[in-house]
C-alpha cells in the first residue's frame, strides 16, 4: 500500500502483465494513468463519510473527479504528472492537500440566505527535490465549478507547463513562475472558453449514491472478554466515527506490505463485519469503516491469527517508507530497510516512551524525490550517498520538524545527513531532548523552531562525527 493510497505488485513477470492487467479489469480496477505524465489516482481522507470533524462527505466528489479526468483529451499532454487530493476538514492531515499539485478542502458557505457546499481551493504545492506549498486559488470554489475549473487548470498546465526539462515541470513551477495572481486570471479566462459538459454536475443528484451502510446494527462494546493484546490494539487502531456505536478499525500493514494469502484472508473476515467499506490510507495501512464496537474483540482476534493484529496505528512505531532501493531504480538508499530498522528499535521501547513522542510521525525516502513524504514528517530522512575514505557509504539526510497535521501544514527542516547506521540513535537524542526539555504543551514543531536550526544540528552533530 502506497503513500497515496495505491496497491503495488512488485515482480510482476513482464509476460503477466496481460493477463494481470485483464483479471483486474474483470472486476472494475484499471492500470490506467497509474503512472506516466497524467492526472494520477485522486486521493481522498480515509474517514471521509464518517468523521466527526469534517464539513461534509468529499467521497463523492473525489470519485467524480477521478472518473471525469481518467483519459480526458484535456489531461494527455502534460510535461509531468498531476496529483490532486481531497480533504473534509483543514486540521487533520486528511488528504494532505498543501502538498499536491490541486487542493480540495470542504468548505460551506451562506450565499443568499442559503448554504451551499463549495471548497477552499489549492494548486501548485508538491515535494521532491524543491518542495513548495499549495498556494490559495480560491477561498469558496462552488460545488458546480469544481470539475470545470478542474479541467481548466489542466489545459493551461498542458499549454504552459515545461515539457523539455523534467525537473522543472511540474505545474508548482508554473504556478511560481507566473504567479498565483497571472495563473488564476489564465485558469478563469480559460473557463470561459470551454464548452458546457454535462459531466460537470450530473454527478451533483447522486451525491446519495455514495452513502455507505453498516452491515450491523452499531452496538457499544460491553465487558465481554478482551483477548490478550487486545486494549493496546483498541488504543491505537481505533477511531470512533460520527454515528454512534461505530468505529474505524485500522489494520496496521508495516512497510505497508501485505501478503497475497492475508488479502484472501482479509477478504473473507470483511463479509462478517462490513459491507465492503474498506480504504487505504497514505500511512500505508488499510481501515475498516462502520465496524460495530461490539464487534471488535472478535475482528482483532481474526486479524491476530493472520499475522495482523499489531497495535500503534498512527504513532511514531507506524514508520512509513517508500520502496527504496529495493525495486525503484531512482532510491539512493534502503528506505524499507531503515524502516524496518526503526520499527522494531520503537517497538521495543514503545511501553518507555513518552506520551509527548508516540504521536510523532516518522517518513523515510530512498532519494529526494519524497515519495515517502520525509517533508511532512515530524522526523523524516531520505537517502544520500557519501564518500567515505573512497568508500560510497549509505548516509540519510536528516530532516526535523515537518507537520503531518492541518494537512501538511509545514515542511521539515534539513539538518544534517547521518549514516544509515547511526538513524536510531538520531532518533533517540532526538526525541530524548524534546522530552527533557519542551516547555509545556509545546509542540514537536514548535520546539525545533524555538531551538533553532544552529542547536538542532549539534544533536545531529554528535552522530555525523562518529
Amino acid at each position: 500500500v502506497t503513500t497515496r493510497q495505491d496497491i503495488q505488485y512488485h515482480f510482476v513477470h513482464i509476460d503477466d502483465t496481460p493477463s494481470l492487467m485483464r483479471r483486474l479489469a474483470a472486476v472494475g480496477i484499471t492500470t490506467r494513468e497509474a503512472c506516466g505524465n497524467v492526472v494520477r489516482n485522486v486521493t481522498a481522507c480515509p474517514l471521509a463519510g464518517v468523521c466527526k470533524d469534517e464539513v461534509f462527505d468529499v467521497t463523492p466528489y473525489a470519485k467524480a473527479c477521478s472518473k471525469f479526468l481518467l483519459g480526458h483529451p484535456d489531461t494527455q499532454d502534460f510535461g509531468r504528472k498531476f496529483k490532486i487530493a481531497f480533504s473534509g476538514c483543514k486540521q487533520h492531515p486528511c488528504g494532505l492537500t498543501s502538498m499536491h499539485d490541486m487542493g480540495a478542502i470542504a468548505k460551506k458557505k451562506v450565499v443568499n440566505g442559503e448554504e451551499r457546499r463549495g471548497f477552499e481551493f489549492y494548486v501548485g504545492g508538491g515535494l521532491g527535490a524543491v518542495p513548495y506549498r499549495a498556494q490559495l486559488f480560491n477561498d469558496f470554489l462552488p460545488q458546480e465549478e469544481l470539475l470545470p475549473i478542474t479541467q481548466a487548470a489542466s489545459r493551461v498546465f498542458a499549454r504552459l507547463g515545461e515539457k523539455r526539462n523534467r525537473a522543472r515541470a511540474r505545474v508548482k513551477f508554473l504556478v511560481a513562475n507566473l504567479g498565483i495572481d497571472e495563473f488564476r486570471r489564465m485558469v478563469l479566462e480559460e473557463r470561459e472558453k470551454l464548452a458546457a459538459d454535462p459531466r460537470w454536475t450530473d454527478y451533483l443528484s447522486r451525491l446519495h449514491e455514495w452513502a455507505e451502510k453498516p452491515l450491523k446494527p452499531g452496538v457499544s462494546l460491553d465487558g465481554s472478554e478482551r483477548p490478550a493484546g487486545f486494549d493496546a490494539w483498541y488504543a491505537t487502531n481505533v477511531y470512533h466515527q460520527e454515528q454512534p456505536g461505530y468505529v474505524v478499525a485500522t489494520v496496521t500493514l508495516p512497510l505497508g506490505d501485505i501478503t497475497a494469502d492475508q488479502l484472501r484472508a482479509l477478504a473473507d473476515i470483511a463479509p462478517r463485519f462490513v459491507k465492503d467499506t474498506i480504504r487505504t490510507t497514505v500511512e500505508q495501512n488499510l481501515v475498516f469503516r462502520w465496524v460495530s464496537e461490539a464487534d471488535l474483540p472478535d475482528f482483532y482476534k481474526a486479524l491476530c491469527q493472520i499475522g495482523l493484529g499489531e497495535p500503534n496505528a498512527g504513532t511514531i512505531v507506524d514508520v512509513t517508507a517508500c520502496p527504496g532501493t529495493d525495486t525503484c531504480k531512482l532510491g539512493i538508499a534502503s528506505s524499507r530497510g531503515l524502516a524496518r530498522k526503526l520499527r522494531t528499535h520503537l517497538s521495543e521501547a514503545s511501553l518507555q516512551l513518552d506520551e509527548s513522542v508516540k504521536g510523532l510521525r516518522i517518513k523515510v525516502s530512498g532519494c529526494f524525490n519524497s515519495c515517502g513524504q520525509h517533508h511532512i514528517a515530524d522526523i523524516g530522512f531520505y537517502g544520500i550517498s557519501r564518500n567515505v575514505n573512497g568508500y560510497t557509504v549509505p548516509h540519510f539526510q536528516v530532516m526535523l520538524g515537518g507537520k503531518f497535521k492541518d494537512n501538511a501544514g509545514a515542511y521539515g527542516l534539513p539538518v544534517g545527513a547521518v549514516p544509515s547506521k547511526r538513524i536510531p540513535e538520531v532518533v533517540t537524542l532526538v526525541t530524548d531532548r524534546y522530552v527533557r526539555e519542551r516547555q509545556r504543551g509545546e509542540s514537536f514543531q514548535d520546539f525545533i523552531s524555538r531551538i533553532g536550526k544552529k542547536e538542532v544540528k549539534t544533536i545531529v552533530w554528535q552522530c555525523e562525527a562518529r
